[in-house]
């Protein structure tokens, strides 16, 4: 493997490094599939985004923030991540979610409150078309009661988050290698877009025969190759010593997302259920069951022919409650 990039400060809050299992799967048995648990970074802090947050609140920290302020969906597995990121440290947090506020929180909203979240509800058309300007007004409404607040946006997917998944596919590598594998296919959910960027970049530097395939669960395509471009030109823009080149390693489909963001299909809670019973790894709805629904038909039809297949679990276990009707039919 090359020599390490020049990472910029971190926070160590997740438990590195994370599993890499073998996995079987009842269609897959002429490939030899592996599961990077990322579910497995932490307890209540499971999952990708904390990744991400070691390196973006440690840039809030070194700018004296007290208060993080982030947003997403009524069950953003980022929003509660955020919020127990800060009730660790000590720092207050504000979620700016997209939805009607629900009688009774469940899931990820329940622990994000539990936490100590100030949580602003809004509704959906308010948001897509605001997002920006709500979390500036937010902001400023803080400052003017003394507080420092940073922004985190979705998914703390931006220039700074980006280097959570380059350390991470730095990781994923070292673990390739004392595998002797070299050319494997690694794939992982697409919904904000900064660990698909991350490990794509990240992947091309230290395992440069490897592959990424990213399942969208939301937008099409092309709007994940520029968002990819964009992480990356920000990064370099905010390290100067950055040296890592815009990857051509990666594939998007965004044949998989269902009916939307977050709203589930039948073949897709199928895949939730069948890869629990066969192997005790339980998906989440949002994005790992359509993104292992989405790997298992690009198999299907032969659109990858690497004999390794790596499936990137990015977390998300408390999405599942939420959805409990749905998966107990």
């Amino acid at each position: 493997m090359p020599d390490g990039l020049a990472y910029p400060d971190r926070l160590s809050l997740a438990q590195l490094p994370t599993p890499l299992q073998p996995l079987s799967y009842p269609t897959l048995s002429e490939r030899r599939l592996w599961c990077k648990r990322d579910d497995l970074t932490g307890c209540l802090l499971s999952g990708n985004k904390v990744r991400k947050l070691e390196f973006v609140v440690a840039d809030a920290v070194a700018q004296g923030a007290d208060t993080l302020i982030t947003c997403g969906g009524l069950q953003s597995n980022h929003c509660r991540a955020t919020a127990l990121v800060a009730a660790q440290l000590g720092l207050h947090c504000q979620l700016v979610l997209r939805g009607e506020q629900p009688s009774i929180a469940d899931g990820n909203l329940l622990l994000g409150q539990l936490a100590g979240a100030e949580v602003s509800y809004y509704p959906v058309r308010r948001y897509h078309h605001h997002l920006p300007e709500l979390l500036l007004e937010h902001a400023e409404r803080l400052r003017q009661i003394g507080r420092k607040p940073y922004i985190i946006p979705t998914g703390a997917s931006d220039g700074v988050g980006l280097w959570g998944y380059i350390a991470g596919a730095q990781e994923l590598a070292a673990q390739l290698n004392s595998l002797n594998i070299t050319a494997p296919l690694v794939v992982c959910a697409a919904g904000s877009g900064g660990t698909l960027a991350g490990l794509a970049a990240g992947l091309s530097f230290y395992c440069p025969e490897a592959h990424v395939l990213g399942v969208a669960v939301c937008d099409d395509a092309d709007y994940f190759y520029r968002r990819v471009q964009d992480d990356l030109a920000e990064c370099a823009r905010r390290y100067p010593s950055f040296s890592l080149d815009k990857p051509n390693n990666f594939t998007v489909v965004d044949d998989y997302i269902g009916p939307g963001y977050a709203q589930g299909y039948p073949e897709m809670f199928d895949t939730i259920s069948t890869l629990a019973r066969h192997t005790g790894v339980v998906l989440d709805p949002v994005y790992t069951a359509k993104a292992f629904y989405g790997m298992l038909q690009q198999l299907r039809l032969d659109k990858f022919s690497t004999r390794d297949v790596v499936f990137v679990h990015t977390g998300g276990i408390f999405g599942v409650y939420p959805e409990r009707e749905a998966l107990t039919r």
